[in-house]
């Protein structure tokens, strides 16, 4: 079996001169894809023999560990209500039968693996510390650590109360909830925060995952700053999975979530260590500032972890699901490409889009720094420009394809369908922004789209002429004749029309 926390590699054009030919190898962490498979015959063997022999009486024994731990929530939340849990925290039998719930889930884990739970360092305190940030997230088996917590409120979602069976246990927990959909929730959970870490009450901790969404632990994103805004001390915890073979990783691009637990509950074992560092209390500056409070804890949390840093963010996981979504490769750059088009305004203006609207001939395949820049209207002296144009410079020739620059951007900011895709490629490779194409504009068309090879191109074409000596094909017919071959039409499934709807 192996396991590939992803690096994506590409190379870098060093200097400012535009003919300067000289690469180095730069490695982009790609910290949302996770690579799992069984590849030994041993591998295959023992997890057949273990999904016979103990995974039936693994799952046996945590389904009724759920349903015990379920039963005990209800009880103990019996007579209360909502605004009660946020009134006051639990006390007397309430408040132990917390303990003994967690203790029932402490069991689940054990029944699933995970026999030993390795603990570094002390745990402060509520009074000491109102918030634990718990990093890297990259498992729902993080939920082992909070267990192993006593149960501390979690920040979520507010639609994760109404999960089945679980939905009562993060109840137990008194969470402070975010409501999405309410433009007050972010100031309400902060002020709810402030005053769980004032009072004079004994609430549970506040615990978060300040990166706000799974990685595969190669580094640490971005954290989230809102749990920061109070300015409260904050202790990180680091958590750690030092198995062989990892089969907790649940990112965008890996796994799903079924064979992530199917996978290890056939392992025989399963470790998780916890680490805690000493309380973090924020200075004046960065009370003032939860943005630089936020990047100083994670940086302290990467030196412990000894990981880099990366600037990815929970927002950078809608654009690498998309592009997994369309199966677009080089998810990585395409992140790093959005980043840079939005530090140069090209985002802002729509430079890209213009492009495509006000076209009167095809754009160069094949392009250099110089032209890159002209045509985008940027300063050729600007590294952000020159980093730009490396990261679409796939063969470190000096040479861009300004074709398939403006139909990954086009495609990223509009498209949310297969058909979306081929408009967009319509529009791009045609000599003047029409929907109609020569049989060569067309083989790039769906090279782009759908990696066609020129010959499938090639019978499209000849199956869309209206007659034998036209020169163009029309968008609207080449839909028509994908959508009617079975191995195209799961593409057209609930599409309606090829109106793109921007969604980023």
């Amino acid at each position: 079996m192996q396991e590939m926390n992803g690096r994506m590699h590409h190379e870098e054009v060093t200097g400012t001169s535009v003919g300067d030919n000289t690469s180095l190898t730069a490695d982009i962490l790609n910290p949302f894809i996770h690579r799992l498979e069984l590849d030994t015959t041993y591998d295959k063997l023992k997890t057949a023999f273990l999904t016979v022999a103990l995974l039936p009486l693994r799952l046996a024994a945590i389904t009724a560990l759920v349903i015990m731990a379920w039963l005990l929530a209800c009880l103990g939340l019996h007579g209360l209500s909502e605004e009660d849990l946020r009134r006051a925290p639990l006390t007397g039998w309430r408040r132990d039968m917390r303990v003994l719930v967690c203790w029932v889930m402490r069991a689940l884990f054990i029944c699933g693996g995970f026999h030993h739970l390795k603990v570094k360092g002390e745990r402060a305190p509520p009074k000491d510390a109102p918030v634990l940030a718990l990093a890297p997230h990259s498992s729902f088996f993080d939920a082992l650590p909070v267990v192993y917590l006593g149960g501390p409120s979690i920040v979520a979602k507010a639609e994760t109360g109404s999960i089945p069976f679980f939905g009562k246990l993060i109840n137990y927990t008194q969470p402070v909830y975010v409501w999405r959909e309410d433009p007050n929730s972010r100031q309400n959970t902060i002020k709810e925060i402030i005053e769980r870490a004032t009072s004079k009450e004994d609430w549970p901790q506040v615990m978060i995952f300040p990166e706000g969404t799974c990685t595969n632990r190669s580094c640490l994103i971005t954290f989230k700053s809102g749990a920061f805004y109070p300015g409260v001390p904050v202790q990180p915890v680091c958590i750690r999975y030092p198995n062989k073979l990892d089969t907790v990783t649940w990112t965008w691009e890996g796994p799903g979530a079924l064979k992530l637990l199917w996978l290890t509950l056939t392992q025989l074992n399963s470790s998780c260590e916890i680490e805690f560092l000493p309380v973090y209390k924020p200075s004046e500056a960065e009370k003032i500032d939860p943005k630089l409070y936020a990047n100083n804890v994670r940086r302290l949390m990467a030196e412990a972890l000894k990981i880099p840093v990366s600037d990815y963010t929970y927002d950078d996981c809608r654009i690498i699901s998309k592009a997994h979504q369309l199966n677009l490769s080089h998810a990585s750059a395409i992140i790093e490409a959005h980043k840079l088009r939005y530090k140069l305004g090209l985002l802002k203006a729509k430079t890209e889009e213009c492009l495509v609207q006000t076209k009167t001939e095809r754009f160069g395949e094949n392009v250099d720094l110089q032209e890159f820049t002209k045509i985008l209207r940027l300063d050729p002296e600007e590294p952000s420009t020159q980093h730009l144009f490396r990261i679409h410079d796939r063969d470190s020739r000096g040479k861009v394809d300004l074709e398939e620059y403006i139909f990954t951007v086009l495609v990223i900011a509009d498209a949310n369908t297969v058909p979306d895709m081929i408009d967009i490629a319509f529009q791009v490779c045609s000599s003047n922004g029409t929907r109609s194409l020569t049989n060569r504009e067309l083989r790039k068309a769906l090279r782009l789209s759908l990696h066609f090879q020129p010959e499938e191109s090639d019978r499209i074409f000849s199956q869309a002429q209206t007659d034998n000596s036209a020169e163009t094909v029309y968008l609207d017919d080449i839909l028509a004749i994908l959508s009617s071959h079975p191995e195209f039409a799961h593409w057209f499934n609930g599409c309606t029309d090829t109106k793109r709807k921007k969604s980023i």
